[in-house]
């Protein structure tokens, strides 16, 4: 039996007011049954402890009662100042209330956990947008977060990727969620649980109209499920290219991840120049074409055939642009592509 372990039950069902012994087990990492024992521990200790039955049940401490075991170790305070990340509270126009109550939790601390909290905050900077763009302005953001927390239903205009373009939604918001700088928003609708991107809200309103957030729902765990359907969802073909070795050296710059794992796993030598063979993912033609002519002359589209034509007629275009090429002389079938300086031919002709 851990006391460390007992506390934490404790403060959890001080924290969360009402849980099943399953979520308990869940959230320590130990068996059902071995959350059953240690609530019996604390109702042997004197911990009032109520037990309620049937559907929506579970255990919670009796009205009233709190405990003032709240005392954190060095590593907790250390890690609690990493939530209150300035630009993320920025975003979500919380700067004032997390500046100050980090000013709190430092004069809270013992002399000993509070330096080494402040030495953890003066050498940590969290940055999240990627490089080469700016944040994405979410001026709706403070709007949904006053949503999510009293679970009252938005009225949007949003602005979609595909057509219609422009689309009315009323939205049941579950949780906010913030990737490499952008925000986005998980919320109900008629036709169920999606994600918006709240830079793409172009007007919201928030309405009277409550609704209950389900217990079962974890966010984290349906982020990490969009996640993985959506890169199911993105990726719809593939290609089969040819790589120089520096072609190969610069796709973490100029590709996404998927497709640089995928050329490690597929890569086989094609000729005694270092240049490799393999085949990656594809979203659709027009995205791979653009993303494929980042790398220049150090790559060769083998196949498919639309694919190629569509680098070699985007090739054509640049030469004709800049007068490489005479009029009406651009790349066409028969054309041999990735010849620039330093390309290596494979002797392979577009058809």
């Amino acid at each position: 039996m851990s006391a460390g372990r007992l506390l934490s039950v404790l403060l959890l069902l001080q924290s969360r007011g009402r849980m099943s012994a399953r979520a308990m087990a869940e959230e320590l990492g130990v068996s059902v049954r071995t959350a059953y024992r240690d609530v019996e521990r604390l109702q042997a200790a004197g911990v009032p402890v109520c037990a309620e039955p049937g559907r929506g049940g579970g255990y919670r401490l009796l009205d009233g009662y709190r405990t003032r075991l709240t005392g954190m170790s060095e590593g907790e305070a250390r890690a609690l100042l990493f939530a209150g990340l300035p630009g993320a509270a920025a975003d979500l126009g919380l700067a004032a209330e997390v500046a100050a109550a980090r000013l709190k939790l430092l004069a809270a601390l013992p002399a000993g956990p509070r330096e080494e909290a402040a030495r953890t905050a003066a050498v940590f900077h969290v940055d999240a947008p990627g490089w080469y763009r700016e944040p994405e302005r979410a001026p709706h953001l403070p709007l949904f977060v006053d949503a999510t927390l009293t679970q009252r239903v938005v009225e949007v205009r949003y602005r979609r990727w595909g057509a219609p373009r422009e689309v009315s939604r009323r939205l049941r918001p579950y949780g906010l969620v913030l990737k490499s700088g952008v925000w986005y928003v998980v919320a109900a609708t008629e036709s169920g649980t999606a994600t918006y991107r709240v830079g793409q809200v172009l007007e919201a309103v928030l309405s009277d109209e409550r609704f209950d957030r389900p217990r079962d729902f974890e966010l984290g765990a349906y982020w990490t499920s969009y996640l993985a359907d959506f890169r199911a969802r993105r990726y719809t073909g593939t290609a089969t290219i040819r790589l120089s070795p520096q072609g190969r050296r610069r796709l973490p710059d100029n590709v996404a991840p998927e497709v640089v794992r995928s050329v490690d796993a597929t890569a086989t030598a094609a000729g005694a120049d270092g240049w490799v063979e393999a085949v990656v993912p594809t979203e659709s033609t027009a995205h791979a074409c653009g993303e494929l002519l980042r790398l220049g002359a150090d790559v060769e589209v083998l196949a498919p055939a639309e694919l190629r034509r569509a680098m070699a007629d985007t090739v054509g275009a640049l030469a004709r642009s800049y007068g490489v090429v005479g009029e009406g002389a651009g790349l066409g079938r028969g054309t041999v592509v990735g010849q620039g300086a330093g390309a290596h031919s494979s002797g392979r002709e577009l058809r």
